[in-house]
C-alpha cells in the first residue's frame, strides 16, 4: 500500500487528485494539507510514502520540501503544480523534491508517477526535463562546479550516474552495464554520498550539469 499526502491550498484540486488516485487499489490517501506547516505535520504523523505538494501553497512549497526531506527519509516529495518556471523547478529539486509534475498530467500518468516515486524512481514531466537540459546549457559556469563534485567518482560510478541522468531505473542501468541490481544500488548509494546529493533526482540533475549526457 502506497501512503499518499495531498497538499494544496485549493480544496477542489485536492478532491480531484484524491478521486484519481483512489481508483488504484494500491494507493491510500492518508492525509490532506492546505499549507506547508500542515504538510510537514502530516508526514510526521502518517508515515507518508509519497507527498504531492503544490509549489505556491501558503507557507511556501519549496520550504515544505526541504523540511519534509530533512525530517523524513521515508517520504518522497513530488511537486504537482501549474508552475513550471526553470527557477521554481531547480529550487524544488535542490530542496530535495523527488519529482516535478504539472497539473495537466493525465490521470493514468499521475497514478504511474506516484507508483514510480514510491519505488524510488525520479519523476519529471517531459516539459520539465527539457527545461532542465536547456537551463544547463545556458549555465556553462555551473559545469565547472558540477565537474568538481563528480571528480572523485570511479569510472564505474560515472557510468551509473550517466545512465541515472537519463532517467533509467536500477534494473535498466544494470542491464545496460551488465551489472547486478545490488551492485547498481551500491554504486548509487556511493554516488549520493560522494556528490552530496539528497536523492536520485538531484544526482540526475548533477549528471546533466556535469555534461555526462552530452
Amino acid at each position: 500500500m502506497i501512503r499518499v499526502l495531498i497538499a494544496d491550498d485549493e480544496a477542489l484540486m485536492r478532491a480531484g487528485i484524491r478521486l484519481i488516485l483512489e481508483t488504484d487499489d494500491e494507493v491510500r490517501i492518508v492525509a490532506e494539507a492546505q499549507n506547508a506547516r500542515e504538510a510537514l505535520e502530516a508526514c510526521r504523523a502518517h508515515a507518508v510514502d509519497v507527498a504531492l505538494l503544490d509549489v505556491r501553497m501558503p507557507g511556501d512549497g519549496i520550504t515544505a520540501v526541504a523540511d519534509i526531506t530533512r525530517h523524513s527519509s521515508r517520504t518522497r516529495v513530488v511537486m504537482l503544480t501549474a508552475f513550471g518556471e526553470e527557477s521554481t523547478v531547480t529550487s524544488a529539486l535542490r530542496a530535495g523534491a523527488h519529482g516535478y509534475l504539472l497539473k495537466d498530467t493525465g490521470p493514468r500518468d499521475l497514478i504511474d508517477a506516484v507508483r514510480r516515486a514510491a519505488a524510488g524512481d525520479p519523476v519529471l514531466a517531459p516539459q520539465v526535463t527539457r527545461q532542465l537540459v536547456d537551463f544547463r546549457t545556458r549555465l556553462s559556469h555551473g559545469i565547472d562546479t558540477a565537474s568538481r563534485r563528480i571528480a572523485d567518482l570511479t569510472p564505474a560510478e560515472r557510468d551509473v550516474l550517466r545512465l541515472l541522468g537519463t532517467g533509467l531505473s536500477n534494473a535498466e542501468i544494470a542491464a545496460q552495464l551488465h551489472l547486478s541490481s545490488s551492485t547498481v544500488k551500491s554504486h548509487i548509494s556511493s554516488i549520493l554520498t560522494r556528490t552530496d546529493c539528497t536523492n536520485r533526482v538531484q544526482a540526475a540533475v548533477l549528471a546533466q550539469e556535469a555534461g555526462l549526457l552530452d
